[in-house]
Parts: C-alpha cells; structure tokens; sequence
C-alpha cells in the first residue's frame, strides 16, 4: 500500500516557472555530458539550487550508482518533452546493459536542469482481454493552470453516451498507468473496461507531474495529492460527447482506494465508488509491518534492515505525536513526507466515511495481498453491513496489483511481468453496467 516504488531516485529540485525554448535540446545534451564523463560540463548546466547541492565531483557520484545499477550505458533514443505547468520536461530512454530507464530532466526557463530521476522503462504488450479496435484513445488535460496533467481518455467505439471511469493511482509519484516494474495496471483495466463499452480517464498523479512545485509546498495532503484532481476529472467527464454525465464512476486502488470515499464526499454527483484493495487501518500503523514482512521473506533480518526498521519505527512515533506540527522537519517523517500529510491522514477511517455515503460500492481484494489484508475487507463488510448498494468480491490467487501469482507474496513479486485478472475487469465492467 505504501509501496514507494522507483527503480533509482537520483535528485529533483525546484523548477522555475516558464518553459524553455528548445528544452529537448538541452535535456539531452545534459544527458550527453553525463555520458561522456564531462561532469564539470553538465554541472555547469543545473541551476542555482540543484547546483549547489549537486557539484560536478558529487553529479559524478551519482552517475556511477546509475551505471553500478544498471550496468554500462549503451545508448538512448530521441528525447520527447511534456509541459508541467509552465515547465518543460524531457524523457529519454536510456539502454543500459542489465536494464533500460527513462530518465525524466526537468528543464527551467532560462535552459537550466532543475532535477534528474531514473525510473524502469516498460515495452507494454495488452493482456488477451483487450479488443483491439474497440476503442480509441485521445489525450486530455484534468485540471487547469500550475497543477494541469496530462490524461489519456479511452473512448468506446460508438456514439454513446458511455457511463465513465476515473481511475486514482496507489502511493508515491505514480504516472497514469500505475506503472510498476513491468507492469501497468492501470492501462490494463484502461483497456480492458473500454474493450467492454465503458469510457475511461487515467492521468498522472499531481506528485508525478509536478514533483518539483510539491516539493516547494509547505502543506501538502491527501486532497492535494488525490482528491482535487479527481474531482477535477469527474467534471471533466460531464462536459465531454459522449460521456453519460450521470454516470461517472471512481475506482481507487491502493491509497487512491482508501481516498477514493473523500472523493466521492467532495463530489456527490459521483455514481459510484469501486475499492480496489483500499486498507481501513490508519497508514501509520502499516508501514513498519509491509518492511518487517518484506525483509524477513528469506530469514532473519540483518542489522542494516533492523536498523531501518528502528529508524521507520522512530519516525512513524514522531508522525503520530499529537504534538506534530506542520513546521516539524520532513526528515523526521516516514518515507520523507510532509508532517502535513500524515496529520490529515493519521485519524482517517475510510470505512468509517464510506457508512455515511449514498453512492453505491464495489469492494475488491486480493486474498494473497500482503499490504490490504483480509482483514481489511473484513472490516469494509462490518461497516458497511446491510447496505443494499455495496458488493463485496474476493480473489483467492491475486496480489496487491490484482495480478496472479503463487504462495506468500512480496515486493519481489511486483517485479515479475503480469496483467491484472480477466475476472477483475469483467467484474468491474458488470458493476459499473448495471448502476
């Protein structure tokens, strides 16, 4: 649930606030002098707050964890570039020996490198459910102004009007298709609800797109995270051909799962709700136990994980000091997020807002998910006991990202290549048909 996940990290930094003119141009040739080894050169390229906590000798440090990772570089294909807000940001894929990443460089106004991440490339092949020619897809803009996003809208064949579907991504700073690893979640219940006659709207989360103006913020929750930009896409929908404005739809997996009743609180008009593995627990009372499951997969734990543990443990006691203000220091919260954060989100009971909802449920989980447990849709079942609008479906073989998979699960598994189960995409596609 709390599931951090990218491949390697290496820095961002505050972008300013207009766009280049030739941002592709400069992305690569920053990139280039990483390459080369001209690490004098391509410091000379960041701006002034990335420059100073990233000189040439530590830029070079840098460069070779990427290369120790992934092996020697080979090669990299042409640069693309999306605008964030008013900033531009180019994408290569890079070719390593071992693996390919996309390096995401954020270029500022004046041609200078704000920020460098890394993250797994994936070559996407649709699972057997997706009817090629049964919808198209069109891109699309959720929002307006400093936090706009790029969205893509799958649209049925036909002239409608379709009931719609919004998709909120789990934690971390998910682009919208909730890649991981090799898989994509999103674009495949994307695909396969649209192959079934249902429209469908995913797009990048906030904190993936604009990562460096977030990290500028001094308050920063789950409604500026998720909830805004739901609500944003759901009136996007209304106002679009084709769409039935009636029948708009959210489903939420993950963190999107347990936010997904505040969007529909923030959102009345919302038809329906659709969890799709969302804990009841508070999320400070999940985090240390998902590390002690995960490193203890293959015996006892070794004094670096033991060490991480205590340090979690120590940080999630801090988040959870009724005396925590919003001024505390990131660094003494779990996962580095603001104290913000977790202050709104430490007394959430999802199941507990769902109860005071209209809006008919769909309530999803993966019996083999070791982050959403059973015990979890145990307890969306007490609270939401003899709603006559709430379904309840389980899944004896799936993990966390609704993929099928064997024996105990793990953050390993995450990295092997699936899709999510046919019988979730077609129970959804029912669900949303008859509401």
């Amino acid at each position: 649930m709390l599931y951090w996940v990218l491949l390697l990290t290496v820095i961002s930094a505050a972008a300013a606030s207009a766009q280049p003119a030739a941002p592709a141009a400069r992305g690569r040739a920053f990139l280039d002098s990483l390459v080369k080894g001209d690490f004098g050169a391509a410091a000379s390229m960041l701006d002034t707050d990335l420059a100073a906590k990233l000189p040439a000798a530590k830029l070079e440090q840098v460069w070779r964890a990427v290369e120790q990772q992934a092996g020697a570089y080979r090669q990299a294909s042409d640069a693309r570039v999306e605008t964030s807000g008013n900033n531009a940001v180019v994408f290569v894929t890079c070719e390593f020996e071992r693996v390919k990443l996309d390096a995401r460089i954020p270029v500022n106004q004046d041609g200078r490198i704000s920020g460098l991440n890394f993250s797994q490339h994936v070559d996407y092949t649709a699972p057997d459910y997706v009817k090629a020619g049964s919808f198209q897809e069109r891109e699309v803009t959720v929002g307006s102004g400093e936090w706009a996003l790029h969205g893509t809208l799958s649209m049925p064949a036909g002239e409608g009007p379709f009931p719609a579907l919004v998709l909120l991504q789990g934690s971390g700073n998910t682009d919208r298709d909730s890649t991981l690893g090799p898989n994509k979640i999103f674009r495949d219940i994307a695909w396969g609800v649209a192959s079934r006659g249902i429209a469908v709207l995913r797009y990048n989360k906030r904190s993936n797109e604009h990562r460096e103006a977030i990290a500028r913020l001094a308050r920063f929750t789950v409604k500026e995270e998720i909830v805004d930009d739901a609500v944003s896409a759901c009136a996007l929908l209304r106002a679009t051909p084709g769409i039935d404005a009636k029948r708009i739809f959210v489903l939420g997996h993950s963190l999107g799962a347990t936010v997904a009743p505040r969007v529909a609180q923030a959102d009345p008009s919302i038809a329906g709700v659709v969890v799709l593995g969302g804990t009841t627990h508070s999320l400070l009372d999940v985090i240390v136990p998902q590390m002690i499951h995960n490193y203890t997969m293959h015996g006892p734990m070794n004094d670096a994980q033991q060490r991480a543990v205590d340090q979690m443990s120590r940080q999630v006691a801090r988040a959870k000091d009724p005396n925590l203000t919003d001024d505390a220091p990131h660094a003494e919260m779990p996962l580095g997020a603001a104290p913000s954060y977790w202050i709104d989100l430490r007394d959430y009971h999802p199941d507990q807002l769902a109860r005071t909802l209209k809006q008919p449920m769909l309530i999803m989980q993966a019996e083999r998910d070791y982050q959403v447990t059973m015990g979890d849709f145990a307890a969306w079942k007490k609270a939401l006991d003899g709603r006559a609008n709430v379904e309840f479906r389980s899944y004896p073989k799936l993990n966390h990202f609704f993929i099928e998979g064997e024996g105990v699960s793990s953050d390993e598994e995450y990295v092997q290549p699936g899709h999510v189960a046919a019988r979730v995409v077609e129970d959804v596609t029912s669900w949303v048909k008859a509401h």
